[in-house]
């Protein structure tokens, strides 16, 4: 999961650009990157680390231009090395490009490229799509490209490139500056745009645009490109048809609760799902004192929750507001020791009571059995863990750093391969299980059917229901499963 930015029409621009990702670190912290178009110079520059503490005011100089392009990383394909850190950059047409998400078909993408004798620089995947989008742009013309130069080659990559995939693109059509957004055509990744003043901002998600006083206009749609010129209004082209099925993954977990994003408040939905899974609790009679989130994705689900059942809403840990999110580290000892300098508890909100725990989402399980386990020292009287997600079944193809099967604890305790949302016995089977390995009293997962009335429009849940929006073939998932246990192994090494 990465987090995109693009600005145009100030000098600035790397400026804006620098804090528009600020507001995206939550999205990737491995490292960033800032690149700018001034006239023939494409000046990049790449950081490991955050960006407020890797940029300084004499990068930010150089890189001083009408249009700049952002990226901060937290790798799903290929590693958190600064070769692998975004944009890249192609020297012809002359052309910048980030992106947030999976292209599924990288190995294919790469024996088309051999085919014309170019060769990849990293492991990253938008660089395959960044050069069969440069190559197509240099077949139809060998300069003064334009717009619909643009639109035509974006057609001809996206036939060979597949997956999830919201792009930021800097180059020069028609003689001026243009920021290019491009959007899959299911829309799994978000994009939202924006504008103030005469320039206008792209980014994942609208917090960015908040952060640098623009007014959020909406989201480039599914499968739609928005071309922004400086003094311009947008050209908006849609360059494939498909069925939106927008990540839910990101509205449950990834997604800051101030963002709007597919026309949806992430706070607004995130209440809503607590107060589904309240009545999901309240159906099986059992009774709690307190309700506690674990810090800090929870908090809205777990205060709608609180109202909903008339319990007291209490903060039972202080999270260590310096550590990064332990679901987005690398390695499972890095979450580990993350999490010990995450989250203490407040012994006194959990001794003696029956404390009623909410969480967004269990993935692994390994971060919050530790944290039960950190519950359990402070002498609760009872331990119920409430989950405002269904079970995660499937792997994630398109973005979500939960590429393999083995790594999932809820399928361990499902009997057979499974598409759909479980069954009620199912269910309740199932959260019986995972309540004895993670070391509660009781486990509630949300019912998949609460998940559709929250979100009833098309959405993309496969990491729960197992449909994929875009088909996965098993050649495709053999070589994201293995690219990820060798990049988590590389991480051990090191």
């Amino acid at each position: 999961m990465c987090g995109i930015a693009g600005i145009i029409g100030t000098r600035d621009c790397a400026r804006d650009v620098a804090v528009a990702l600020q507001a995206l670190q939550h999205r990737g912290q491995d490292c960033s990157g800032i690149g700018s178009v001034r006239g023939d110079e494409f000046p990049l520059i790449h950081k490991l680390g955050l960006v407020g503490q890797s940029f300084g005011p004499e990068d930010l100089e150089r890189l001083a231009g009408p249009l700049a392009i952002g990226h901060v990383r937290y790798p799903t394909i290929g590693r958190g090395l600064l070769r692998d850190a975004q944009p890249f950059f192609h020297r012809q047409p002359g052309l910048l490009m980030a992106h947030n998400g999976n292209f599924i078909n990288v190995r294919e993408m790469q024996d088309v490229l051999r085919e014309d004798s170019i060769h990849l620089l990293s492991q990253c995947d938008v660089e395959p799509a960044m050069c069969l989008f440069a190559l197509e742009m240099m077949r139809r013309r060998r300069r003064d490209h334009t717009l619909e130069d643009a639109l035509s080659a974006l057609q001809d990559t996206f036939a060979r490139a597949a997956g999830a995939f919201s792009i930021v693109a800097a180059l020069t059509l028609d003689g001026v500056p243009t920021l290019m957004a491009v959007r899959d055509p299911n829309g799994i990744r978000p994009l939202v745009w924006g504008r103030r003043d005469g320039f206008f901002v792209v980014a994942s998600e609208s917090v960015a645009l908040d952060a640098v006083g623009a007014r959020l206009e909406g989201d480039v749609a599914p499968g739609e490109a928005v071309f922004f010129r400086h003094d311009q209004p947008p050209a908006r082209r849609l360059w494939r048809q498909g069925e939106p099925a927008p990540c839910i993954f990101e509205f449950i977990y990834f997604a800051r609760p101030d963002s709007t994003m597919n026309g949806h408040s992430v706070y607004g939905l995130r209440q809503e799902l607590g107060r589904e899974l309240a009545r999901a609790w309240a159906r099986k009679g059992r009774r709690a004192d307190v309700v506690i989130p674990v810090p800090d994705t929870a908090r809205p689900s777990a205060a709608a929750l609180a109202e909903e059942l008339g319990l007291p809403f209490r903060e039972g840990f202080i999270k260590n507001r310096y550590s990064g999110r332990t679901f987005i580290m690398a390695s499972p000892g890095e979450r580990q020791n993350a999490l010990r300098l995450k989250l203490n508890p407040i012994s006194s909100e959990f001794s003696g009571r029956r404390v009623l725990v909410v969480d967004d989402s269990i993935v692994r399980g390994t971060t919050l059995s530790r944290t039960i386990h950190l519950i359990r020292e402070q002498n609760p009287r009872e331990i119920h863990l409430a989950i405002y997600s269904p079970p995660v079944l499937h792997p994630c193809y398109y973005g979500i750093d939960m590429s393999t099967c083995e790594e999932l604890a809820a399928p361990r305790f499902v009997e057979s391969a499974h598409t759909g949302f479980l069954s009620a016995e199912e269910l309740e089977r199932l959260e019986q299980n995972m309540a004895a390995r993670l070391g509660c009293d009781s486990l509630t997962y949300l019912p998949g059917d609460a998940l559709r009335r929250v979100h009833p429009g098309g959405c993309c849940a496969a990491c729960f229901d197992g449909r994929y929006p875009q088909p996965v073939s098993d050649e495709r998932r053999r070589w994201i499963e293995e690219d990820r246990r060798c990049a988590v192994q590389r991480e051990l090494l090191f």
